[in-house]
């Protein structure tokens, strides 16, 4: 391949093929060096719009990986490690993760999408199916969103917790996916209400039969969707990840998401590496919410201010930030992936995990395929591409 930011990208996706998946890192570093659930289905959707069949390929072993280690309640693993010794399977670390089995679903649905495997899908729809009654029981109140601890998701060193933005969403975008494929009324109708459910109660209006009505009458007007609720009220930072798929989704008024999309240029704009940042505003030392974060760690705490998620900035989340607002306003895409490019050209094409958004230093694993998965998406995007949603 010559030496330009795309093709370096896709020789890491090369690299970190596995005989059982994409790994979420070509380093042989911590636990990076496995099948991750959200890495690997971040790295497929790629594949697919890519078109490379080898990648696709690779996916498809993915997502057979993670089906075969499907819990029999239903979860999904946060990742699969084939060592020496055998197996070993990680449902999550100080929590378990709930957004496994989403990706699980948009990853299998889009790939069948793109493939036409319908056999593939035959196979995978008693799990999908399995994993979707266990996103229900989540919600435990039967109020149609999903409870999260924290710890639960993607930012599981960060302080979200409860009715995560995220984890609604992209429980969303699953049903959505798989109703696309095989209609069913259960799923439509699922998704009518989770879709009432979001618009309602994270934006600020004068809704009735809301979630949490005390907190809900104190919100401020809103600027973007809140990041969760809790039986305490809301946690109303700003959520980069959420508050992109749910324009990407498209979800609620016009009006609205061209709100969000303003915020987030303003913010975007303004800082050193010209992206997002995971959560806005950093918690600093002194914060109400500073013990919360500090403790929340297994071995080492990486969560300072403007670091990993406590305003740190991620590659992968503003590639996503970009696809999202490819049809409205592709100009600002562009920009959104010359940043991205940039930081994933750092030292050689080094694709670090994440970026320190004050010193613009590089953080976290080298050679992350999500990394590289997120430039190849938008790239793809910006050249009119579409994945199922």
């Amino acid at each position: 391949m010559t030496n330009n930011p795309y093709n370096k990208a896709k020789e890491l996706l090369v690299e970190a093929s596995s005989d059982f998946g994409f790994l979420a890192s070509a380093n042989n570093i911590s636990n990076y060096k496995r099948v991750w659930a959200r890495d690997g289905v971040i790295c497929g959707l790629a594949a697919l719009l890519d078109g490379d069949t080898t990648l696709v390929s690779t996916f498809k072993k993915t997502l057979i990986t993670l089906a075969d280690h499907q819990h029999n309640l239903g979860h999904i693993p946060s990742n699969v490690y084939y060592g020496k010794s055998g197996v070993e399977l990680s449902f999550g670390g100080l929590a378990g993760r709930v957004d496994t089995i989403s990706w699980f679903i948009i990853g299998v649905a889009n790939y069948v999408h793109f493939t036409g495997d319908t056999e593939f899908l035959d196979e995978m729809i008693p799990k999908i199916n399995r994993g979707l009654w266990l996103l229900n029981a989540w919600e435990f109140n039967n109020n149609h969103l999903i409870y999260v601890p924290r710890s639960g998701n993607w930012a599981d060193e960060y302080i979200t917790e409860g009715h995560t933005f995220y984890d609604q969403v992209l429980r969303l975008w699953a049903l959505r996916t798989i109703n696309h494929l095989t209609p069913k009324i259960e799923y439509q109708e699922k998704i009518n209400i989770v879709t009432k459910k979001l618009v309602i109660n994270y934006k600020s209006g004068t809704h009735n039969n809301v979630f949490h009505p005390k907190a809900y009458s104190k919100m401020p007007e809103s600027k973007f969707w809140q990041a969760s609720i809790t039986p305490s009220g809301y946690q109303n930072m700003f959520d980069a990840f959420g508050n992109s798929l749910a324009i990407f989704l498209e979800l609620g008024e016009t009006s609205f998401r061209n709100k969000v999309i303003q915020y987030s240029e303003v913010l975007r704009k303004k800082l050193p590496l010209g992206l997002l940042p995971a959560f806005w505003d950093p918690i600093k030392k002194g914060d109400k919410q500073w013990d919360l974060l500090e403790n929340n760690c297994k071995y080492e705490f990486r969560n300072y201010p403007y670091t990993f998620h406590n305003g740190g900035t991620w590659q992968m989340v503003n590639s996503f930030y970009g696809v999202s607002i490819v049809e409205n306003n592709s100009i600002n895409a562009q920009q959104v992936l010359s940043n991205i490019e940039a930081l994933n050209e750092v030292e050689d094409y080094a694709f670090y995990e994440n970026f320190n958004t004050k010193t613009k230093e590089p953080n976290g694993v080298p050679k992350c395929t999500w990394s590289a998965s997120g430039q190849v998406m938008l790239s793809q995007y910006l050249k009119g591409k579409k994945l199922l949603k």
